[in-house]
């Protein structure tokens, strides 16, 4: 068997195996965050993920992605899964992106080999944001005190209820630029030199599914299904694995962290006009 690389995938593909070639299609669908009820996580994708590579021996790993983005943390981790996986047992990873890949989600995508995307499809936005409130002159004027004690002179930092610092500030802008430069870095050595020389690539901008091609950030334009014909046949199977609500949450219980849950997604997905 021929050692795996993106450019030569499509000759490597087992068409000549008896067996119907299958596609394990992983679902990554929503906000990246740890801990938070129906987002992307790697302790929620784990088992996901380890079914996928492992049931049957698939042809090929397929990513259909809609995700805005969200911890660069949970990014790492969840791509570095898939990357892993995909090397110890030698089976290669697309991606397809739907609405959105943008940000931690595009940092998903570059777990792929390859990746396509709609016209319309939204990616890009290699950046890092932080982004809160300041509530200090309300408290003011209602006539609230905030009183805070700490032991170390940093532990309040970005406090909401006190004025912005502008040490804090420069804290949080450096600890940002490394998180960026660390997603640049993942870029590059993913799609290396499919990369335009395009100086817009990094600063955080969107592109659209036609404009991806030519700046590198896809492979072109392409549906999982009909792409997924095309190369192993009109006989290739599909098997989805994703995340599931639990049994709780399916009967209408905490209904309250999921309708502020289902909010704060929302208002995600709309930073990108979806």
């Amino acid at each position: 068997m021929a050692r795996l690389t993106c450019k030569g995938m499509k000759s490597w593909l087992p068409f000549k195996s008896r067996k119907k070639p299958c596609v394990a299609v992983i679902r990554l669908n929503g906000m990246i965050a740890a801990g938070k009820r129906g987002a992307l996580s790697d302790e929620s994708l784990a088992p996901v993920i380890e079914r996928a590579f492992s049931k049957g021996k698939p042809s090929m790993v397929a990513l259909r992605i809609n995700s805005p983005g969200g911890s660069p943390v949970q990014s790492s981790l969840i791509a570095a899964r898939i990357r892993r996986l995909s090397e110890e047992k030698q089976i290669p990873v697309i991606a397809f992106v739907e609405d959105v890949a943008a940000s931690g989600g595009y940092w998903l995508a570059c777990a792929a080999d390859e990746i396509y995307a709609d016209e319309s499809s939204i990616l890009g936005s290699i950046g890092v944001i932080s982004a809160g409130f300041g509530a200090h002159v309300f408290l003011a004027r209602q006539g609230i005190e905030r009183r805070v004690h700490t032991a170390g002179e940093s532990k309040s930092m970005l406090d909401p209820f006190r004025p912005e610092d502008e040490e804090d500030v420069a804290r949080l802008r450096g600890h940002l630029g490394e998180i960026h430069k660390a997603f640049i870095a993942y870029v590059k050595q993913r799609r290396g030199d499919k990369l335009a020389p395009e100086p817009r690539l990094f600063t955080g901008e969107i592109f659209l599914g036609a404009q991806a091609p030519e700046m590198g950030l896809s492979d072109g334009i392409g549906h999982l299904v009909p792409m997924m014909k095309e190369r192993f046949g009109d006989k290739v199977r599909f098997r989805d694995y994703g995340t599931k609500r639990s049994l709780l949450t399916r009967f209408g219980a905490s209904v309250l962290n999921e309708s502020l849950a289902g909010i704060e997604e929302r208002a995600a997905f709309a930073r990108f006009g979806l």
